[in-house]
């Protein structure tokens, strides 16, 4: 059929990758628009509990299932004094908040955002400030949240009403350092120096903490990736994952160059990871680096009407891309890039969680909807925990501009041996042409179709709304098997779902 790709992919579970970290299906909330006042917290509206955190946003985190949270920035963090949002609200000072020209009322902080995190049964990634701050706000903030009792931030935490310290794990060492844009923007040498001092004295209160250096802001910084080599080698010691963030959009209408993009990430970590590896052999470590890729998402949609929101309120409306289709199709493949460096990428952060580029959307005082992105995020965070296999794909290509030769099939494949589950993530980037794919799982013995869910659909710029979900997963025909080998039709431009019983 002229009409028709065709594509293989071959399966074994012998040919394994690493394990899925679950800390992979991670967000991110910052204090950015109406990601918190508005989005997770409005304590007039009608499902607000106790605390003000609305209960409707709460249920759809929950189904994504997300395990770690990345708090309070971003960009934010640069100019953040945390010590304004501990203690009584009705005390905290209004701040200006330089990075996003809003104001900053200091109403959530860091004890109320912990009891947030606990309801949606997700572990928080706090950032700190080092910026316009460094070593001792740090090391304050790891002893406010980490010491048991006896000091006096751990007394203050207690004095706040938290007698038990909450155990924060995972600590990021500032936010895009590399950046012009960033309040405090320092050189690689200088900010090398700084989180190394700066991780020395905090893991010196918490020995048992995990430490992410800054990367790269994204592949195209004039630094990258010398700022990865300058400053792993001042800090190879003292942190465990170097961050790296990207975003990705569609300024033209050339479908199959956007959904080429995935080949930006997949590029830029294989670079990350030589850079590490370079530093570990320079410094002699036997540590082996790994990475936090804790931004990433689709972010074009709302530049145009970001530029002309009026400076200095509470919680403007900023960021807020409406993601249609394609959008998803996108997220779809990049989830598919993170998985197949699972080695390597075992943090990431969907940025951002609500409102904010966000797979969330809130109305004021009404209701909560979810994105076409919420999708393709929910199903690997549901489907994508085990291990990671390494599957052959055998796929017609096309040629992108920017990237060269791109397979119309991406796929990746994760094997789940507690819940005897094989679950088949794959994207056909063709938007006019459906794919017959062929799978052969023979080394699965007495494997049987459980599912096929598919995210397509005749329009791709069609978009949900809070009064109607264009876009949603539906249910495809399960593969048909013959001899270990099954088949299965993948609709043109779609997102699909193939999960097993093995």
């Amino acid at each position: 059929m002229a009409d028709l790709n065709k594509a293989e992919l071959i399966v074994d579970k012998a040919f394994k990758l690493a394990e899925a970290d679950p800390r992979l299906y991670g967000s991110f909330i910052e204090h950015l628009g109406r990601a918190v006042y508005g989005g997770i917290y409005e304590p007039d509206h009608p499902e607000a509990d106790g605390e003000g955190f609305r209960k409707d946003v709460m249920d759809l985190v929950r189904r994504l299932q997300v395990p770690l949270v990345r708090y309070p920035g971003g960009n934010f963090l640069s100019g953040y004094r945390w010590e304004d949002g501990i203690g009584p609200q009705k005390e905290r000072p209004s701040r200006l908040d330089l990075a996003w020209k809003s104001v900053e009322p200091n109403l959530i902080g860091t004890d109320e955002f912990m009891s947030w995190a606990r309801k949606i049964d997700a572990e928080v990634n706090l950032a700190v400030n080092l910026g316009t701050r460094g070593i001792e706000a740090a090391r304050n903030l790891v002893e406010y949240c980490n010491h048991p009792s006896g000091s006096y931030w751990s007394d203050l935490r207690i004095k706040n009403g938290t007698k038990n310290p909450y155990g924060i794990r995972t600590w990021s060492l500032g936010n895009e350092m590399d950046g012009p844009w960033q309040i405090g923007h320092k050189t690689a040498y200088e900010y090398g120096r700084l989180a190394a001092e700066a991780g020395k004295v905090m893991k010196w209160v918490d020995p048992s903490i995990e430490l992410v250096v800054c990367g790269s802001s994204n592949s195209a910084m004039p630094t990258f990736p010398e700022w990865e080599a300058t400053v792993l080698t001042e800090t190879y010691d003292q942190v465990d994952y170097i961050s790296i963030h990207s975003y990705y959009g569609n300024s033209g209408d050339d479908v199959l160059e956007y959904m080429a993009q995935s080949e930006d990430m997949n590029r830029y970590i294989s670079t990350v990871v030589s850079v590490c590896d370079y530093v570990q052999a320079k410094v002699r470590s036997r540590k082996k680096m790994m990475i936090s890729f804790d931004e990433w998402n689709v972010w074009f949609h709302s530049s145009e009407a970001d530029k002309k929101q009026e400076p200095w309120r509470i919680a403007p409306p900023l960021l807020q891309d409406i993601y249609n289709l394609e959008d998803a199709v996108l997220v779809g493949l990049l989830l598919i890039t993170l998985l197949s460096h699972a080695d390597r990428v075992k943090i990431g952060c969907l940025a951002q969680l609500v409102n904010v580029i966000a797979p969330i959307m809130t109305e004021p005082k009404g209701e909560a909807w979810v994105q076409t992105i919420y999708y393709p995020f929910m199903h690997a965070s549901l489907y994508g925990r085990g291990t990671v296999l390494i599957p052959a794909v055998i796929s017609p290509e096309y040629e992108s501009k920017d990237f060269g030769p791109v397979l119309y099939l991406a796929s990746t494949a994760v094997y789940n041996e507690e819940s005897s589950g094989l679950t088949v993530f794959a994207v056909n980037r063709d938007p006019k042409k459906e794919m017959e794919l062929s799978l052969d799982l023979r080394s699965f013995k007495g494997a049987s179709a459980v599912d096929h869910i598919i995210l397509d659909g005749p329009d791709p710029k069609a978009v949900n709304s809070a009064k109607a979900q264009a876009v949603q997963p539906r249910k495809g025909k399960l593969p048909v098997e013959e001899s270990g080998s099954w088949t299965v039709t993948l609709p043109a431009l779609s997102w699909n779902v193939l999960r097993f019983g093995v």
